[in-house]
């Protein structure tokens, strides 16, 4: 669709040109007041802005697509819908949303972050109002911590001028340099505006492995219980896990004044995935490949992961992280 419209954007300027060669210079500079016009009116529908046209949440979308394609998260997909449809429902929010998304690997963090991505931006994740930062990527020296705190600082408040329904990934969290994360801390909190800016209607979601022990810890308590893991409630992990995060040393949420401050919203648990859930996410990719699923090959590949713990073989290792891979050697 990009490539037909700059097609015509081309031709209106080639257009334009045989136009000015055809007349006289009154006439030319007509002709290229209306060139320049349509030029600009061209540029601006195909140049994402920040407006309706390229922002606007589709509560709907979410919640269809975290019923239908995260498996295993029944807590998780509760509190992002929620969390997520009352944020953007309302029009003058106290504060920036602020989610803190917690758990394994493979357990869907990442793709949750994607889905609320693709509900409000119509680019999703290829929103220029979407910012991902890798812990080991961009702040990788701890000896440049002053520097990371002050260009974290410059890009954020030059995003958010920008655009005041812009989105921060924070991926690996638990990775990140403690302290780093707490230079943002202003643009969280309660402040209508700040140097002329104001950052309530930015988003602000934190990826991170730390507390996921405890977590584990309390998925298997349940099971060998014999309790189902549908009974589990954000009330048996949320405490447990914001002092296990507050309290991680390795963790960038390390005594961090976002926690002490509670300018974290939630803290989001993702359990640990079972046997059934890789199966389901097996299905899944198969149908997102063009493939016809088959449960057979679904199986197959569910059954080739490691679990623990190793005599039970409850949760999987790696939830559904390697799916896609695995799923290029049995079909």
């Amino acid at each position: 669709m990009k490539a037909a419209h700059l097609f015509l954007f081309l031709h209106v300027f080639s257009t334009a040109g045989v136009l000015v060669n055809a007349f006289d210079p009154i006439t030319t500079t007509v002709v290229l007041g209306v060139g320049a016009t349509l030029g600009r009116t061209i540029w601006n529908y195909l140049r994402e802005s920040c407006d309706p046209k390229w922002i606007a949440f589709n509560a709907t979308g979410l919640n269809v697509d975290l019923e239908s394609k995260l498996f295993g998260q029944h807590i998780a997909s509760r509190i992002i819908l929620k969390a997520v449809n009352g944020f953007m429902s309302n029009d003058n929010p106290k504060k920036p949303l602020v989610l803190s998304l917690h758990g394994w690997t493979g357990t869907g963090k990442n793709f949750v972050s994607q889905l609320i991505a693709d509900s409000i931006y119509k680019e999703g994740m290829d929103s220029s109002f979407v910012h991902v930062f890798t812990s080991e990527l961009h702040f990788p020296h701890s000896s440049q911590l002053d520097t990371y705190k002050s260009q974290l600082q410059q890009w954020i408040k030059g995003n958010v001028s920008n655009c005041a329904h812009s989105m921060f990934i924070f991926d690996e969290m638990d990775k990140m340099h403690p302290g780093l994360i707490d230079s943002i801390k202003p643009y969280l909190d309660y402040y209508d505006k700040l140097d002329g800016v104001s950052y309530r209607k930015a988003i602000f979601i934190f990826l991170s492995n730390a507390g996921a022990d405890s977590i584990i810890q309390t998925a298997l308590d349940f099971w060998k219980e014999g309790r189902q893991r549908e009974e589990i409630e954000l009330k048996d992990l949320e405490t447990a896990l914001s002092l296990a995060v507050f309290n991680n040393k390795k963790s960038g949420l390390w005594h961090t004044s976002l926690i002490d401050k509670n300018l974290v919203d939630f803290f989001v648990p993702f359990l640990p995935l079972e046997y059934k859930h890789v199966v389901q996410c097996a299905m899944a990719e198969m149908k997102a490949k063009g493939v016809e699923p088959d449960l057979n090959v679904a199986d197959q590949v569910a059954r080739d992961l490691v679990y623990f713990p190793k005599s039970e073989r409850v949760f999987a290792v790696k939830g559904c992280k390697t799916i896609e891979s695995k799923l290029d050697y049995y079909t």
